[in-house]
């Protein structure tokens, strides 16, 4: 099983879980961010396309030729993005509300796979735009921060994610989170079919939070 890196490990020690109280972990972008619009926001820019031809953004970033550019470009055009624009992003339709409401009976826990350098900005927005929950700035795999977050609430758990691996990762390390596939942005959902290890899909909070509860509270 995937040993968690000590420094994924010290952020979630500093943050104050409940036992017994159940626990929300949401992944940020496509989730509560519309991470996609403002991408595509900054390639316009700096006069590049994404052409929305498959999930995925290596290979979907094009110049002003039609060239795709190579995956070396492109992280470096995401980590400019991330420094610069996280703090930027919209928020979800009706992420802030659900959050808020589910609040009322579990603690949130935002699992971000965000840099170092765009950690800051994503705070910021989360406060600017009413979800100021715990963030967890991680790298990779999601499913061993999972698990500890999980293990330290020692209660019921739902993990959120767009992306179909970090949900294979956490049904390997943490077996009894719940797994809800969710990805916001309307001309990217329809190209990614539910993920294979998720428990449940829905793209948009309202259809989301009746299934949250069900499984959080039994509702």
């Amino acid at each position: 099983m995937t040993e968690l890196d000590p420094a994924i490990r010290a952020q979630i020690d500093a943050i104050d879980i409940i036992p017994g109280r159940p626990l929300v972990i949401s992944d940020a972008d496509e989730v509560l961010f519309a991470f996609m619009e403002g991408l595509e926001r900054y390639l316009n820019s700096v006069e590049l396309t994404f052409d929305w031809s498959s999930f995925g953004i290596t290979g979907n970033v094009r110049d002003a030729t039609g060239r795709a550019l190579e995956g070396t470009e492109v992280r470096t055009h995401l980590g400019t993005f991330f420094a610069n624009h996280t703090a930027e992003l919209t928020p979800v339709p009706g992420a802030a509300e659900a959050l808020g409401h589910l609040s009322e009976r579990a603690q949130i826990v935002v699992l971000s796979n965000i840099p170092a350098n765009g950690a800051e900005g994503r705070r910021q927005a989360l406060r600017r735009h009413g979800m100021d929950f715990p963030l967890v700035a991680n790298e990779g795999l999601k499913g061993p921060a999972v698990r500890l977050l999980q293990q330290r609430a020692g209660a019921e758990a739902i993990f959120i994610d767009d992306i179909p691996h970090n949900h294979t990762s956490v049904a390997k390390s943490a077996v009894d989170v719940h797994r809800l596939h969710f990805v916001a942005d309307p001309r990217l959902a329809p190209m990614l079919p539910m993920a294979e290890d998720a428990h449940h899909r829905a793209d948009t909070w309202p259809e989301a939070t009746p299934f949250i509860e069900s499984r959080l509270f039994g509702d």
